[in-house]
Parts: C-alpha cells; sequence; structure tokens
C-alpha cells in the first residue's frame, strides 16, 4: 500500500544511518560485486568481437542477442525468485552464466562465425542474474514500515546508476589496456563470486511467496498501465547506453586514439554519478511524474545534438551534459515503481525495467554498429537522439498513466465503531449509532413521549464520532498526495 511509505525526502534519515542497519553491508558488499557485471557485458561483447572480426556490426548483433535474451528472460527470473527464494535461484543461474560467457569469450577468440556467437550469447544474456531487484526486495522486506524505507530505495538507485556507468569504464579499460577477452573474464569471475556471496546470505532475504499456499491472487506486473509507460521511458535509456557505447569507441578510433574511449565514457560516467547523487539527497518539491518528464526533456535535447560533435573536448562536454540529465529520468522512474505498483509484483516490475534498458541497449547497439560501419560515429549518435524522442513523445501521451491512483472522495460518513449505513451521498451513522438508540425510543414510546426523538437522534451522530472512509471501506483519515 503506497501510503505505507512516506515521500517527504526532507525528513529522510541520511544514508549512513540507512548502511548501519544490522545485516546490511552483509547483502550490499556481494550484492554490489554481483551487479556490476550486468554495465560490463554489453560493452566487453562489443569490444571483444570488433576485435576479431573487425565490424562493429556483427558486434553489434551479438550484444543484441544476449541484451534481448536477458530482456525476456529477467520477468520470468523475478517471477520463479517470488515463489522459490532467491537462493533457490541465484546459485543455478550465476553458476550458467560463469559457463556461458566463458564460452562465448573462447568462441570468439578461435575465430568462430557471427552465428555461432549469436548462439552462444542466448544462455549468456538469459543467464544474467537479476540481483538488482533481489537486493530491493531485502531492503523492503527487512524496513517494512522503518522511515528508512524511502532512504533505501534512493540508494539503490544511486547502485544502479553507479552500474551503469562505472561497470563499461571498468570493462573498456580492461578489453584496450589488458586483453580483448579481459571484461568478459573479469564480469563472468565477479558475477560468481558476488553471486554466489550474496546467496550465501539468506538471513536478510525474504520468504518465498506462494500464492496457492495463500489463497493470494498474484498481480502480475504488466497489468498496470503505469509501469508499460516507464518501460518505454527505459528504452529509451537503454539506447542512449547503447548508442554511446558503440559511438564513442568509433569516434576515439576514427582520430586514431581509440584509449580515448575510456574517458569519454567516463566523463559521461561522472555526469551520470554527480547527478544520481545529488538526485538521493534533494528534498524535491516536485512530484516524480513530473521530474521524469523535466528530465527527459533534458535528456532528448541533450542527445539531439551529439552527432554535430566533431572535437573530443566538446563531445566530452555534451557527454557529460547527457549524463546529468540520464540519472534524473532513470532514478525517478524506478522510484515511481512503489507507486505504480503492488508489493507482491515489485520485483517483477523492477526486472521489467532492467530488462527494458538491456533491451533498448540492444537494439540501439545493433544499430548504431550498422550506421558506424557505413557511415562513421556521427551516425551512431543519431540512435540516442532518435529513442529518446520517440520515448518522449510516449511520455507525453500518456503521462496520466504515471499519476497514482490517489483515494476518491467518499461518499459515506461513519463513526468509529462501524461501516457506513448508506451510500449515494447520504449522511447517516453507522448502524451501532441506530441500535444503541433504538431501545431508548421503544421506552420513551411507552411512556407516551413522541417516537420521533429516535430517528432524530439517528441522524445526528455526534461530529468528532465521524470521520471519512479510505478505499477499502476502513474508517480512518486518509491523506492524499497530489502529483
Amino acid at each position: 500500500m503506497t501510503s505505507a511509505v512516506t515521500t517527504d525526502t526532507s525528513a529522510r534519515p541520511g544514508y549512513g544511518q540507512l548502511l548501519r542497519t544490522p545485516g546490511a553491508l552483509g547483502f550490499v558488499l556481494p550484492g554490489f560485486a554481483a551487479r556490476l557485471p550486468f554495465g560490463m557485458l554489453t560493452i566487453s561483447i562489443l569490444l571483444l568481437i570488433q576485435h576479431t572480426t573487425g565490424s562493429y556490426g556483427s558486434a553489434g548483433i551479438v550484444a543484441a542477442v544476449t541484451g534481448i535474451s536477458m530482456a525476456l528472460s529477467a520477468p520470468l527470473m523475478g517471477i520463479f525468485t517470488d515463489r522459490l527464494g532467491q537462493s533457490a535461484v541465484l546459485i543455478p543461474v550465476v553458476l550458467t552464466h560463469a559457463a556461458a560467457v566463458s564460452g562465448l569469450a573462447a568462441l570468439a577468440l578461435l575465430g568462430a562465425p557471427v552465428w555461432a556467437l549469436a548462439l552462444a550469447a542466448v544462455p549468456a544474456g538469459a543467464s544474467v542474474p537479476q540481483v538488482g531487484p533481489m537486493v530491493r526486495a531485502r531492503w523492503a522486506a527487512k524496513l517494512e514500515g522503518s522511515p528508512l524505507l524511502p532512504t533505501a530505495a534512493a540508494f539503490e538507485s544511486v547502485t544502479d546508476e553507479f552500474t551503469f556507468v562505472v561497470g563499461p569504464v571498468l570493462a573498456t579499460a580492461l578489453c584496450t589496456g589488458v586483453h580483448p577477452a579481459a571484461g568478459l573474464v573479469t564480469e563472468a569471475t565477479l558475477t560468481l563470486l558476488g553471486g554466489l556471496l550474496f546467496a550465501a546470505r539468506r538471513a536478510t532475504q525474504p520468504k518465498p511467496h506462494a500464492p496457492s499456499a495463500t489463497g493470494e491472487k498474484r498481480a502480475f506486473a504488466l497489468s498496470f498501465p503505469g509501469l508499460r509507460v516507464l518501460i518505454f521511458a527505459f528504452l529509451g535509456i537503454g539506447a542512449v547506453f547503447g548508442g554511446m557505447q558503440v559511438s564513442l569507441a568509433a569516434f576515439s578510433n576514427e582520430i586514431g586514439n581509440p584509449g580515448a574511449n575510456g574517458l569519454l565514457y567516463g566523463v559521461f560516467a561522472a555526469g551520470n554519478m554527480v547527478a544520481g547523487i545529488a538526485m538521493g539527497a534533494i528534498a524535491w518539491k516536485i512530484g516524480p511524474r513530473r521530474r521524469l518528464i523535466l528530465g527527459y526533456i533534458g535528456l532528448t535535447a541533450a542527445a539531439s545534438v551529439l552527432w554535430a560533435a566533431h572535437s573530443m573536448i566538446l563531445l566530452g562536454a555534451l557527454g557529460l551534459v547527457v549524463g546529468l540529465f540520464i540519472a534524473p529520468a532513470l532514478i525517478t522512474g524506478y522510484t515511481m515503481v512503489e507507486q505504480l505498483v503492488p508489493a507482491n509484483a515489485r520485483t517483477e516490475a523492477f526486472t521489467w525495467l532492467t530488462g527494458s534498458i538491456a533491451f533498448g541497449q540492444a537494439l540501439a547497439v545493433t544499430l548504431a554498429g550498422r550506421l558506424t560501419d557505413a557511415h562513421g560515429s556521427s551516425y551512431g549518435f543519431l540512435v540516442p537522439m532518435g529513442a529518446t524522442a520517440l520515448a518522449l513523445v510516449t511520455l507525453l501521451a500518456l503521462r496520466a498513466k504515471l499519476a497514482p491512483k490517489a483515494p476518491q472522495a467518499p461518499s459515506r460518513i461513519v463513526n468509529a465503531s462501524g461501516p457506513a449505513a448508506a451510500t449515494g451521498g447520504a449522511t447517516t451513522t453507522a448502524p451501532a449509532a441506530a441500535t444503541a438508540t433504538a431501545p431508548a425510543a421503544a421506552t420513551s414510546t411507552t411512556q407516551g413521549t413522541a417516537p420521533s426523538a429516535a430517528p432524530r437522534t439517528a441522524r445526528t451522530a455526534p461530529p468528532a464520532a465521524r470521520h471519512r472512509v479510505n478505499e477499502r471501506g476502513i474508517g480512518h483519515r486518509v491523506p492524499v498526495t497530489v502529483d
């Protein structure tokens, strides 16, 4: 229930207090080690296969297959995690992923054809562990009813942002400075070790939720229209990541300085991180829907001029601005899940958004790779521009779907002792009040008192005993926050 979580960030406890929560570091640190590879996988595949084939287009195809496989498997993994438990799902997944990525790297180094690499990319992508949603679920279970819960949501959003921007920088440095396959080897190793350590922290994982055992109907995340709108927004964000990765690498090769790729992406990452940290610390006065739209307008405007940059300094400056606008859109989108999707479907909802980023990134890598092979890096930068423009149009057209449903004005008045006695706007007392006055009316009638006194009493319950009914029909006052 969204009303259980306060959104008054001005009174929100700090990150330090959050991390001092007993048992928190035990799952935060291995969880970070296990989710950092998510940001390394696509760029590591791209750089390795471009090195072995000489084509960004071929590398983009393999990277796209990886991203699409992950996007399709992520929601299913979220559903199984809710039902079977985190450790039961995570352990076989990380073992499979490490083996699949190692096999893909070996095939690439042996000069396998693109179709074989694409085939090997399917299990590599489908087995990417959904550690981020699992960490969020642990915070929610541990801090239920605590004022630290909004702080945890902001912290996780910043951590996701860190993963998306630092992972590619690390992978680029390893692939260009150590060995073309070093990025994938490191990705597989971190996923395996971090995933096993995270799975071993069983004390903080939520209990499995089996709808058949409780009789509770399970709400599927995609049934909520607000989440579907967020998926379009996150596809655009993923396209920015994918388009930037390919186009920055191509631009660096065009100017004869391949090592500049890491520097340019690092500047982009720096803007992302600065804005991400600020997002978690600012006490916002405007609602999340407006923040998302404003952030996306800025992101679209910044991405629309990348193609025109022909110098390293100018491209670095524009990349910094793009990074500054990604964080508000990304973090706000993740935060809105708390308002748009009920608790028993949020793990699945988070995996849909994570998968959308991967899917958008995969499509952008493929298209940008084709464009850069044929026309150069400037054409590759058209992909982030087009993707964010389409996503922005979708956001503006469907923005009403992003508004959390506030409790409607009630048409019933009750006292504290029972449910409403009438509907349709009539002002009456609860049945308990009428029952309490009925004996008195009968007694007074036998003594010659006018029987009309009882109906008057039933129509005039004390004002202090009357209050509104919320959407569940429970007699207590419900504050309403308007975006």
